[in-house]
């Protein structure tokens, strides 16, 4: 396995790769754990060659969010990629210019709701720095996480938008026993905290069983969760269901595919999980 710390590097190894073996990427901030190693997996599966990138991006991080206490284990995010079969790990110490970005990328509509609501110039920040890391490495594939789904849904438009020459793959969520959607902000979580962080999923499950069941009104289905969310004491920053591709708010299910949203902060942490809402029309096929 090589590490790179430059553009310059990073471009030099992959020169003479590029064109007969297929690369692979995966975008990260570091602090590793099992989901990430999870869309490290997927990539060898894809690619000839896996990249991962291990970069806390400043420009997605708002003025009072957690970018100095990020946790940053380089050594052994090394170690665990190196373990996972990665070929290439990209660690730069910054993809901007000392002065600042004076050109970014906007992501517009697909980024005002949900996370986007609070969260203003986070996905900006985000399309920015993926815009970069995508024209350093000029990956065949991409490999995000669905956790991160209104992400996984602006990159993914980002990229048909640009006209870029990348397959962009969404892997499913990796969950812990309990069902606690994997997050490096996890590690934030006092013991207690954890016993309330885990409601978030046991509520976005509510919803999928009534789904499941043929109701297809989304007040009801959020008036379900909110009943589980309350009863542990957790206030959301968001509960909805929204189109799946266009992040449209839904009143109604019906064919088309739809998922459940959550956000919330619990102790030190702001948790977010979604879960697909499968309809169950009940209709005969006879």
């Amino acid at each position: 396995m090589r590490v790179a710390h430059t553009t310059s590097e990073v471009r030099r190894q992959l020169k003479n790769l590029r064109g007969h073996k297929t690369i692979a990427f995966v975008p990260t901030m570091g602090c590793l754990h099992d989901g990430h190693m999870s869309l490290i997996k997927e990539a060898k599966a894809l690619a000839d060659i896996v990249v991962v990138s291990i970069y806390v991006n400043p420009l997605q991080f708002g003025p009072n969010e957690d970018l100095e206490q990020y946790p940053r284990p380089f050594e052994r995010d090394a170690q665990l990629c190196e373990k996972a079969g990665v070929d290439f790990i990209f660690h730069p110490t910054s993809l901007y210019p000392k002065s600042g970005p004076k050109v970014t990328l906007k992501a517009t509509k697909l980024s005002d709701s949900l996370c986007g609501a609070s969260r203003p110039g986070h996905f900006d920040g985000v399309v920015t720095v993926v815009n970069i890391l995508f024209n350093i490495v000029r990956p065949d594939f991409a490999i995000f996480g669905e956790k991160d789904w209104q992400q996984l849904a602006i990159i993914r438009r980002m990229v048909n938008d640009l006209q870029m020459p990348i397959e962009i793959i969404g892997a499913e969520i990796k969950r812990e026993s309990d069902g606690l959607a994997m997050s490096s902000r996890n590690r934030y979580l006092s013991d207690a905290d954890r016993l309330q962080a885990v409601t978030l999923s046991q509520a976005l499950i509510a919803m999928q069983a009534l789904a499941a069941s043929g109701e297809r009104d989304v007040e009801t289905l959020k008036n379900r969760a909110q009943e589980i969310l309350t009863s542990a004491n957790i206030t959301t920053q968001y509960l909805d269901v929204r189109n799946a591709t266009s992040l449209k708010s839904k009143r109604k299910l019906n064919n088309q595919s739809s998922r459940a949203f959550i956000a919330a902060p619990i102790g030190a942490a702001r948790l977010i999980d979604n879960m697909p809402l499968i309809y169950n029309s009940q209709e005969s096929t006879i």
